[in-house]
């Protein structure tokens, strides 16, 4: 629970509140569908939980979803796993991310920006054309529906015509960043057996130029189900030989046929982590998806036609799928291509002010690094457009709020945001009708029965428990590839608490009807049967200045004891010496309680991630319980596997 007083940091103005799509959505959901009209959000959450069914009903009839077949119920079987959502309807998810382009042809759907960062427009009528070029060509491939189609593509404007293409004609869609070795990608592509793979020759990034061709061809020798292979000269070679080239595939004008497909048609793949073993392939549908984003990114987020939303992020990380589906809302959505920190730490901050970004969103670990930097956003850049910073990857740290605040603007909605690679969306977090309260989401979602509960099924308030969710969300995958017998989906939400999404994450639901988010509970610390998260630890420790990055691990020793190191990744020009290591202990006294204090603090070289800048506390303990590298971790996961050797010699050593 947040340590600070009730008094929240940022309130909406009422002129706010009620220009808020989400409170005219109540206004007209209690008019049409018996939403309640009174009790604000909070009400109209309960609803939306309550009576599922009319609440999704609803959302399509608010966004005007087109079904070119209609449904016969909202939810058929709502048994997790495996609830049936709109069954019989048909409808396409790329014809509703292309609508604006009827009434606003010639205005910006995307703003792409590399690291020069200069904004380079495409206009809603040149990507409907771009899109029916290639979805034609694709036809003429003999892409059909349920065809898997791949893209090893940095986040540019022809990454997103791909994916709607795809879309368009019913294939599949999936995705890894070139910054990804081709052990990482093959590990992923391999599953689902592409038919098609688009390919660039390379990427820039922190001011150099990255020649991909070598991977590109290892790619091409190990898919062996590849067709075609479509080459996107980012940095101006020739195609290699047999490939075909981007431009001449894109050059046809055509209006797009949108394949019309059931509502739990798979969209695309999405990957998890995948630290040990190979990362799951999540397969979430056209429909599914299309709902769950239009009232995350309409509602929650509050976007439509006027706005401009900027997501840092990369094409091998579900935030870039969420970014794409900012065109459902008619929003401009801004490509970013580059490094987060180039050339200086407030790079970010100058793209969300030359694309006037209206929505900004990026990672915790990014806000911690500019307020370590001595970034001052507000007296460098023109950030008058930004409404909101919206942040994910890791629960922002309390001071993460104040700096944001203080930094950029008193009056900042700041939305820390909760959710999953496994639902491509939130289950907590943004509502811009309701205050923000230091280290706190918002709110759970709407449409999303979060709980807090314990080992036993009960549910808790103003306590730390597990992450559930308990009734269906329609992007739950509808499964995941190569997994016939669903064994391993239920085994990744189900095993706990049968037909009760369980998310692998502690969480508090306050008595205000908040949430706080305290880490993984898969790696979870557990000392003298009182759990704590990671979270809160790192918050503490990563406020001095000495400490770059840190890892704390839990670890059940063969006596019964309990091992509770931290790791220590410190900043340059600093030594662990005892003034360090007892500042850092009185810190987490003082901050969290003498429970929380590590039984040892070791200084390491660095600390390892997932490709998409998660810690890895799992894998870690793993290796510290002298579990052997080949079995701990999956090699191709991790952005720096020689990392991983301090912590395989320490477990020998202790050994």
């Amino acid at each position: 629970m947040s340590t600070d007083s009730f008094q929240p940091l940022w309130q909406p103005d009422p002129e706010r509140i009620a220009r808020a799509r989400i409170t005219r959505f109540q206004a007209w959901a209690a008019e049409h569908h018996g939403a309640p009209a009174e009790g604000g959000y909070a009400a109209l959450q309960r609803w939306s939980v309550d009576d599922l069914d009319t609440f999704w009903k609803a959302v399509t009839q608010w966004f005007d979803v087109r079904f070119s077949t209609p449904y016969a119920r909202v939810l058929g079987d709502r048994s997790m796993p495996g609830a049936q959502w709109f069954p019989e309807a048909t409808l396409n998810y790329a014809e509703h991310a292309l609508r604006a382009a009827e009434t606003r042809a010639d205005e910006p759907a995307l703003l792409h920006v590399d690291e020069t960062h200069e904004p380079r427009p495409v206009t809603w009528a040149e990507l409907r054309r771009q899109v029916g070029s290639l979805a034609a060509e694709l036809r003429a491939l003999g892409v059909r529906p349920g065809d898997r189609v791949s893209g090893y593509l940095p986040n540019v404007p022809q990454a997103v015509v791909a994916l709607l293409a795809t879309a368009a004609v019913g294939g599949v869609w999936t995705s890894c960043a070139p910054d990804f070795g081709a052990r990482s990608v093959l590990d992923r592509f391999q599953q689902v057996e592409p038919v098609v793979l688009f390919t660039v020759d390379g990427y820039r990034y922190g001011g150099k130029e990255h020649d991909r061709r070598e991977t590109v061809a290892e790619l091409r020798r190990e898919l062996p189900t590849l067709r075609a292979v479509i080459h996107i000269p980012l940095l101006g070679t020739e195609a290699p030989e047999g490939a075909l080239d981007w431009s001449a595939l894109t050059s046809a004008d055509m209006d797009p046929v949108f394949e019309q497909v059931p509502f739990d048609h798979p969209l695309w793949v999405l990957y998890s982590s995948g630290t040990t073993g190979l990362p799951k392939a999540i397969v979430q549908s056209q429909g599914g998806i299309l709902v769950e984003h239009l009232k995350q990114l309409g509602l929650h987020c509050d976007l439509g036609p006027e706005d401009r939303f900027f997501w840092y992020t990369s094409t091998g990380w579900m935030m870039w799928n969420f970014l794409v589906s900012g065109l459902l809302t008619g929003t401009t959505i801004v490509l970013y291509d580059g490094s987060p920190g180039y050339p200086d730490t407030g790079a970010q901050w100058r793209i969300a002010e030359r694309t006037q970004a209206t929505l900004y969103g990026t990672s915790a670990a990014y806000v911690m690094a500019c307020r370590k930097a001595g970034v001052h956003p507000a007296r460098d850049f023109d950030l008058s457009s930004v409404q909101c910073v919206a942040t994910t990857g890791s629960p922002l740290p309390p001071d993460g709020f104040r700096w944001l605040h203080d930094e950029v603007r008193h009056d900042l909605w700041i939305a820390s945001v909760s959710g999953g690679t496994d639902v491509c969306s939130c289950f907590a977090g943004a509502v811009p009708t309701l205050p923000v309260h230091v280290g706190e989401l918002q709110a759970p979602c709407l449409g999303t029965d979060l709980q807090s509960w314990d080992p036993s099924g009960s549910p808790l308030v103003d306590e730390v428990g597990e992450l559930v969710v308990t009734n269906p969300m329609p992007s739950m995958p509808i499964h995941f590839w190569n997994d016939p017998d669903g064994s391993r989906y239920h085994d990744s939400y189900f095993d706990t608490y049968p037909g009760v999404w369980r998310h692998g994450d502690w969480i508090t639901v306050t008595s205000r009807g908040s949430v706080v988010i305290h880490g993984r509970s898969d790696s979870t610390l557990n000392r003298q049967g009182v759990r704590m998260g990671s979270a809160d630890i790192y918050e503490a420790v990563e406020r001095l200045p000495e400490i770059r990055e840190s890892l704390v691990i839990g670890i059940e020793q063969p006596d019964g004891g309990y091992w509770m190191p931290l790791f220590v990744h410190l900043a340059p020009g600093h030594a662990l010496d005892e003034s360090l290591l007892n500042r850092i202990k009185q810190t987490i006294r003082e901050q969290l309680s003498p429970r929380h204090v590590p039984d040892e603090i070791i200084e390491v070289p660095g600390v390892p991630h997932t490709l998409t800048g998660k810690r890895i506390e799992v894998p870690v303990k793993r290796l510290l319980q002298g579990t052997p590298l080949e079995k701990a971790v999956n090699p191709g996961s991790i952005d720096n596997l020689d990392l991983l050797g301090f912590y395989e010699d320490l477990a020998r050593k202790r050994a």
